[in-house]
């Protein structure tokens, strides 16, 4: 259970060396560009709400359970992280979607050797936004209906204790979604097949998706996250699939 847990970590950081290399770099620019557009816009932004934000999660103590207030506040502040953080994935991703997208079958070009797919022009970029977009709106589809009663339970008193806790759970297999699902897409893997692949690969994938989730919230590393999660998932497609085939 540890080991396979373990190579997700590892995907992200060969992944980070792919993109650093020369053949990938120009497929990198532009994801890069949205990805530091949005970090400084969210900066900005937390800057200025960060603290309403907290007190409007905080519950609402009598005076006696005062003292409490200072422990509950760090948790707090890590819930109000939490919802930036899905806040600022969710519109990076759907933005540079196309690109990831691209990026995925260069990278798998560059891992096997040969060149499946079609030659990079910005007509075949443009073609492919219909499709890479309409998966992203999948991901919301599957992302709200459980999103949603999370952040209800944000809200409820006492329960809202448990809200961070799970925030993070699901936040670590929506990354190895998020991600892992270019690849698939890219080799024409249904959503459904992609999900049930992913359980079938559950400690490889959460180990991958909780390694992004986490250099997701490094400030500035971040921003050489979303290309590099995008290449490592492709080296996780490659190696997974290719494994499963070998032993089927």
């Amino acid at each position: 259970m540890l080991a396979p847990a373990l190579s997700g970590p590892q995907y992200l950081s060969q992944g980070l060396k792919l993109v650093l290399s020369p053949g990938l770099r120009l497929f990198v620019l532009l994801p890069l560009a949205v990805n530091t557009l949005l970090f400084v816009g969210l900066i900005v932004l937390a800057m200025q709400q960060f603290g309403g934000w907290v007190d409007g999660v905080m519950p609402s103590l009598p005076d006696w359970l005062s003292f409490l207030e200072y422990v509950l506040w760090p948790l707090f502040v890590l819930l109000v992280l939490v919802l930036m953080f899905f806040t600022f994935t969710l519109l990076a991703n759907i933005i540079a979607a196309p690109f990831n997208g691209f990026l995925a079958e260069k990278v798998e070009v560059v891992l096997r050797g040969r060149d499946d797919f079609p030659p990079f022009s910005w007509s075949e970029l443009m073609a492919m936004m219909p499709r890479t977009i309409g998966r992203e709106m999948r991901k919301l589809a599957y992302f709200l209906p459980r999103a949603i009663p999370l952040l209800i339970l944000t809200f409820v008193p006492v329960l809202n204790l448990i809200a961070a806790p799970l925030w993070i759970l699901f936040g670590v297999w929506m990354m190895a979604v998020q991600y892992i699902d270019y690849p698939a897409d890219n080799n024409k893997l249904g959503w459904n097949e992609m999900l049930a692949w992913l359980r079938e690969k559950r400690w490889q994938s959460l180990g991958f998706g909780g390694s992004v989730y986490l250099a997701l919230l490094i400030p500035f590393v971040n921003i050489l996250v979303m290309p590099a999660a995008v290449a490592g998932a492709t080296l996780f497609w490659v190696r997974e699939r290719g494994a499963q085939a070998t032993s089927g």
